[in-house]
């Protein structure tokens, strides 16, 4: 089998990434508040529990990451007009600027990695990485 060699290939790929990503994003973002940006920008809005999911965290992790990025004018907390309960977040026109700089930032990165193999590979790959991680991914054209 070539789960070892592929474990060591993931962790250098991740490992990367994330150093690349960390390092380019600072120090108005992080990776993880890039990703609540593109989960929320994704939906127009969201709960803070709804981050849960995607993020893999606890409710006090996604807390503090909200307060962070409410303090660095990312997004804001909004009280629902209805339900008071719930609080909606959006993200500010800051928080636009900063996904749109950080998705640029992964795109560039992802794609001098994936320049190293034919264009039919990289379809090959994606379409690989979805068997594997049970995600049906469209045609790339």
């Amino acid at each position: 089998m070539y789960t070892n060699e592929f474990a060591k290939l993931w962790f250098k790929l991740t490992k990367d990434l994330r150093i690349h990503m960390e390092t380019q994003l600072a120090p108005t973002l992080t990776e993880s508040q890039l990703n609540v940006l593109e989960y929320v920008l994704a939906a127009d809005r969201m709960k803070p529990s709804d981050l849960i999911h995607y993020l893999a965290t606890t409710p006090a992790a996604v807390t503090t990451l909200l307060d962070r990025m409410e303090k660095n004018e990312l997004i804001e907390r909004v009280r629902d007009d209805r339900d008071r309960r719930i609080v909606w977040i959006h993200v500010t026109p800051k928080g636009i600027e900063e996904a749109k700089r950080g998705t640029e930032i992964r795109e560039s990165f992802l794609t001098e990695y994936l320049s190293r193999i034919s264009a039919h590979n990289q379809q090959l790959l994606v379409y690989l990485l979805g068997k594997i991680t049970n995600i049906e991914h469209q045609r790339i054209s």
